[in-house]
């Protein structure tokens, strides 16, 4: 028969039938794996990233309500809306893009910027002409 301490150590040895070295290696490995995670891997530049500003979500929404009064307006010339129903749309999205136009006015402070669709970008801008010296 084994002695009381050495059937001790042996069921510290073996652990519910896994060898106690095998579970020691298991946790070390997950232990490495967590620090590379956190302080070697480098986060994606998206997430870092600056979030639009209240401004430019006060755009944003400001040139969907003028695409969807424009296209009620087309809707209702399609025979789509009854004049009650185009009506009615059209007043709420005019409260809404009043409500809009008002924040977009005590955030900027009263200065006018014009929509993203305004603002030319080089491929559509006129090419400047140089003048050949004759």
């Amino acid at each position: 028969m084994l002695a009381r301490g050495e059937m001790l150590l042996a069921a510290i040895e073996t652990f519910a039938g896994i060898d106690v070295a095998m579970l020691l290696l298991a946790c070390l490995a997950l232990s490495a794996a967590t620090v590379v995670f956190i302080f070697l891997i480098e986060a994606d530049p998206v997430d870092s990233a600056p979030h639009r500003s209240r401004l430019d979500q006060l755009l944003e929404r400001r040139d969907t309500i003028y695409d969807n009064l424009r296209d009620l307006k087309f809707e209702h010339r399609a025979g789509k809306f009854s004049e009650q129903d185009y009506e009615e749309t059209k007043n709420a999205l005019e409260t809404e893009a009043a409500v809009v136009l008002a924040e977009i006015e005590n955030v900027t402070g009263g200065q006018a910027r014009p929509s993203r669709r305004e603002i030319p970008n080089a491929a559509t801008r006129p090419a400047a002409t140089e003048k050949s010296p004759s």
